[in-house]
């Protein structure tokens, strides 16, 4: 009987893991490594790191517990080289193993650097499909073969057939695909938002936490209050109070942003999805269910399966279609770096404050201030996509580049020149004026569109526009915007350029 080594990643935490569905408890060994060259190939947040690290010891405890043999190397071992490769190497020696069996990463990288293991170890090398998604990259290979662009909606619909998600004799419940319409509500200060379930750490993450302080004192982020979910019963927990308590008005509104509540009215597992303690076909058919039982309204429900069964999986295919390249792509030529506020959060800018801060504190924040707040920063300014790409991957204890990349390459700076959305996501002060009340508390205004107190977005927009004319003019939805533009007088579109050049200016 050959020995079997089976190694398990950082964001592997799922029992049902394809490289573990045939495991031999007598002779089998699965490998558990920390390395240092995952922690710092960006400077994750540390709370990031705090939240994968629990997490594993945790999983590898619960194998544990179930008989199976786990050799699990910590960050700390003196005898740790420090990357994959190294540390598969050390213990194929160790086990004297014969065959490794992996399920396939979630990053090109990973991937990469796996496909040459079977040549650098001398061993057969198993790479099995990760099938804890619902669309596999061939899958959704074929259902890209021949379009030009693709669009998430028509994706959705296909994956709402095939997986029967809300459906009803081959038709939307309710008559429509998406009730978007519906979930653009303005923020409502007056309601009592309710606190997320969190969790007190145990000694096993008091230890962790230790560790993170010591090995990555440098590090972007805050490691107080920690209170993620570590463990499959907890990221279950966090799923059941999400139900009961947020997604009656999930819906509603998700779009919207309150000063001093970070986590609205989000279901905050996006971090366990990525991980593996919670599986997305799981996390559905609760939602689902609560539909049916009168729980929570259709809309709600609907727009939630919409970022699980529709954009997860889009994004995730993509991301398998298009790379390497999709990480070079650069369509608007952005070049500015980053500014220093994007570390700090000190800024006059309230929204960029408010989004930056809790995203230092949290290593959380919600799609709206990711995408309309800090990406439409990013978007206006011009910051050039690699060093977006590695803050957005840095910061977000949810984010791993299968994920990340197309988010912020794509849909964030329209980096990828519209294969992934249909139109930049640009907007002006008004946008966040209304989907939040962080404008009153800011020292610009938003009401004023020119001159030292006004909202620096109202400019910076019509700059955009006018600056990228040439690669964005015949986008069909932006007409509409252009003709507005070229309505202003010249002099007024002057004023645009003075006060953007001047703002940008002060950014270096």
């Amino acid at each position: 009987m050959s020995k079997v080594l089976r190694l398990v990643l950082g964001d592997q935490l799922s029992q049902s893991l394809s490289s573990l569905g045939d495991i031999d408890r007598n002779s089998d060994t699965v490998l558990m490594c920390e390395v240092m060259g995952e922690v710092t190939y960006v400077r994750h947040h540390k709370k990031k790191v705090a939240f994968i690290l629990s997490a594993m010891r945790h999983f590898a405890d619960t194998l544990c517990e179930e008989g199976i043999s786990v050799d699990y190397v910590s960050l700390d071992d003196p005898e740790n080289i420090g990357n994959f490769t190294g540390e598969v190497a050390r213990a194929v020696t160790r086990h004297d193993a014969e065959r490794l069996i992996v399920t396939a990463p979630g990053e090109f990288r990973v991937l990469e650097e796996m496909q040459n293991w079977e040549t650098d170890f001398g061993i057969a090398v198993e790479i099995r499909q990760d099938d804890r998604f619902l669309c596999s990259p061939e899958m959704f290979k074929r259902w890209a073969a021949g379009r030009k662009q693709l669009r998430m909606d028509f994706f959705y619909r296909e994956m709402r057939r095939h997986h029967d998600v809300l459906m009803v004799e081959g038709k939307p419940i309710g008559g429509k695909w998406n009730y978007d319409i519906e979930n653009r509500e303005r923020p409502d200060p007056s309601r009592q938002v309710p606190a997320p379930l969190q969790f007190l750490p145990d000694e096993t993450s008091q230890t962790v936490l230790e560790l993170v302080e010591n090995y990555c004192a440098d590090h972007f982020g805050e490691l107080e209050e920690f209170g993620f979910a570590v463990t499959r019963k907890q990221a279950l927990q966090v799923l059941d109070h999400f139900i009961v308590n947020r997604l009656p008005v999930f819906g509603t509104f998700q779009d919207a942003m309150i000063e001093g509540e970070p986590w609205m009215y989000h279901s905050h597992i996006g971090f366990y999805l990525n991980v593996g303690l919670l599986g997305p076909g799981e996390v559905i058919t609760s939602v689902q269910n609560a539909y049916e039982m009168g729980i929570a309204p259709l809309n709600s429900v609907e727009g939630f399966i919409r970022q699980i069964l529709g954009w997860r999986e889009f994004v995730r295919g993509i991301y398998w279609l298009k790379m390497p390249g999709y990480a070079s792509q650069n369509f608007l030529a952005a070049d500015r770096p980053l500014p220093d506020f994007f570390w700090t959060g000190d800024t006059q800018m309230n929204c960029l404050r408010q989004s930056i801060g809790q995203t230092q504190k949290y290593a959380y924040a919600h799609h709206i201030q990711r995408l309309m707040v800090i990406g439409n920063f990013a978007l206006l300014t011009g910051l050039a996509p690699k060093f977006v790409n590695e803050w957005y991957l840095i910061v977000y204890a949810d984010a791993f580049e299968w994920v990340e990349l197309p988010n912020v390459s794509g849909m964030v700076l329209f980096a990828d020149g519209g294969y992934l959305a249909s139109k930049p996501y640009a907007a002006g002060g008004a946008y966040i004026n209304r989907m939040s009340n962080y404008c009153q508390n800011c020292r610009y205004r938003v009401a004023e569109k020119n001159g030292s107190d006004a909202c620096p977005f109202n400019y910076l927009y019509w700059h955009f526009l006018i600056k990228n004319r040439d690669k964005l003019g015949n986008n069909a939805r932006l007409g509409m915007i252009y003709r507005s533009l070229d309505r202003m007088s010249e002099e007024k579109q002057q004023t645009i350029m003075d006060d953007s050049r001047h703002f940008l200016n002060g950014l270096a």
